[in-house]
């Protein structure tokens, strides 16, 4: 069942006019292709936005109500605001029946758990694509395309121009050209990694300390303790120079004695 969006056909164009519209809770956007020309109109957020969180909304043939006269799009870009939910522009293209479309569908994974990579040997599936460009026309447009994992072993990945494909439907690739859909890997490869990094990681231990200043006494301010602290660091480094002093006498002592 085809998805059906209305719009109407904008007059004001600029900035100044697409911020007023946006302001009333509505979206500026454009509809090109075919035997016409381009066309500018305007939607409701709300229900565009609704149907933007539908999969099938962008990899579908949409039907586009124009003023009561009905028309094949597709939706082409999708222009968000940096940080509000909000749509900023939205662009769809007219189809024709006879003519070849280029589209991105998604990708749906299949019988994961069963796989002897998963079940038998402890892996996890890693997604390498999330869609695939592909060619056909309007009426065998897919809205997914199946990827069965259940054959993917530990080391094994899925490539694409091993996918079995709809009717109708080319990959959109060059000559060599034959990208990772899938693979799986064991965990313990990241559990290692993350272990080595720990173990890069100086230990407490290995820390030098600061010598910090005794705590003053009882009866004492934390002014007089500190002072203590100083008064005691001259003498203490007063008692090698005495030592060295009566060595140097009792040497002097041994000489005359001689």
């Amino acid at each position: 069942m085809a998805i059906e969006i209305t719009a109407r056909k904008r007059e004001a164009q600029g900035t100044g006019a697409s911020r007023r519209l946006r302001t009333a809770g509505k979206v500026p956007g454009i509809v090109y292709g075919g035997d016409q020309g381009p066309l500018n109109i305007e939607l409701d957020h709300k229900d565009l936005f609704i149907k933007l969180k539908n999969e099938r909304f962008h990899a579908s043939i949409l039907t586009l109500d124009l003023a009561g006269t009905k028309q094949q799009v597709l939706l082409r870009a999708v222009n968000m605001h940096p940080f509000k939910l909000q749509v900023q522009h939205v662009d769809f293209q007219r189809v024709a029946k006879d003519k070849k479309i280029h589209v991105k569908v998604p990708l749906h994974f299949v019988n994961a758990e069963k796989s002897p990579g998963v079940k038998e040997q402890g892996g996890v599936v890693s997604h390498v694509l999330n869609e695939l460009d592909v060619v056909c026309l309007p009426d065998d447009l897919p809205e997914f395309i199946e990827v069965d994992l259940g054959n993917l072993a530990v080391g094994h990945s899925l490539h694409v121009r091993s996918l079995a494909l709809p009717g109708g439907v080319e990959l959109s690739l060059h000559k060599n050209e034959n990208p990772v859909v899938a693979t799986v890997i064991v965990p313990v490869l990241i559990t290692e990694e993350e272990e080595a990094a720990a173990a890069a990681v100086v230990a407490p231990s290995e820390i030098p300390t600061t010598e910090q200043a005794a705590p003053p006494k009882e009866g004492e301010t934390p002014a007089e303790g500190e002072k203590a602290v100083a008064k005691a660091a001259p003498k203490a480094a007063e008692k090698p120079e005495k030592a060295e002093k009566a060595e140097k006498a009792e040497k002097a002592e041994k000489k005359d004695k001689k």
